[in-house]
């Protein structure tokens, strides 16, 4: 059971979160509407995860978002999961700036009406992982070649399911390959895109960084 502080604006979605997040077997500590509520409840809680709106009142512009960023500025090992209405790279890309890059995620709300797929990015984000919603990664497979040109067409591929916060062994069964292939592909992709090993720096993480900037 994961202890959730939750910050939506909309009374609607609010409830269907908590309703939502209840039936996996989590705890909602707090649910609330406004960005400043939300670093009040995070810091009276000390919750397992924070999923929040970006847009929330007083302005309904990044609200929501800059108070992930300063939540986590504050304890880089809170897992915060941020939902959005639509596709924001750079949102994303400053969000998983933070800390290390994981036990993050961005998701688009529509996700929320996948529910095995939305429960499964929760408790993945809870658990340290990275998430990057599929959209965002096809969008950017679509509009975005640089840095990327040096790799393989299969190699994107592979890539984009890192952002998805897939383990190797989950992309093994999606593509059909074994997973000895993957971990080659993902060496290749890390060398490729020049990044070293270095102590307490997850390099799929910085690879999924390099793949939203560009």
């Amino acid at each position: 059971m994961l202890r959730v502080v939750l910050a939506e604006d909309s009374v609607l979605l609010r409830e269907g979160l908590v309703g939502l997040l209840h039936r996996f077997g989590h705890e909602v500590v707090a649910a609330v509407g406004d960005a400043e509520a939300l670093r009040d409840a995070a810091s009276a809680y000390a919750p397992d995860l924070v999923v929040t709106d970006v847009r929330m009142p007083p302005g309904f512009q990044d609200e929501g978002l800059r108070a992930a960023l300063a939540l986590r500025a504050a304890d880089p090992r809170l897992p915060v999961l941020v939902l959005s209405q639509y596709v924001q790279r750079a949102y994303a890309a400053e969000l998983l700036d933070t800390g290390d890059g994981t036990g993050v995620g961005y998701l688009l709300k529509d996700r929320v009406g996948q529910v095995e797929q939305f429960a499964e990015a929760v408790e993945r984000v809870a658990a340290g992982g990275t998430v990057v919603d599929p959209e965002v990664v096809r969008q950017l497979l679509r509009r975005r070649r640089d840095p990327l040109e040096a790799l393989t067409p299969r190699e994107r591929e592979v890539l984009a399911l890192v952002a998805e916060g897939r383990s190797n062994g989950a992309i093994a069964r999606e593509l059909v390959v074994t997973e000895a292939a993957v971990g080659k592909h993902i060496g290749n992709i890390l060398a490729k895109l020049e990044l070293p090993p270095a102590e307490g720096t997850h390099r799929r993480v910085l690879a999924v960084l390099a793949y939203l900037r560009g």
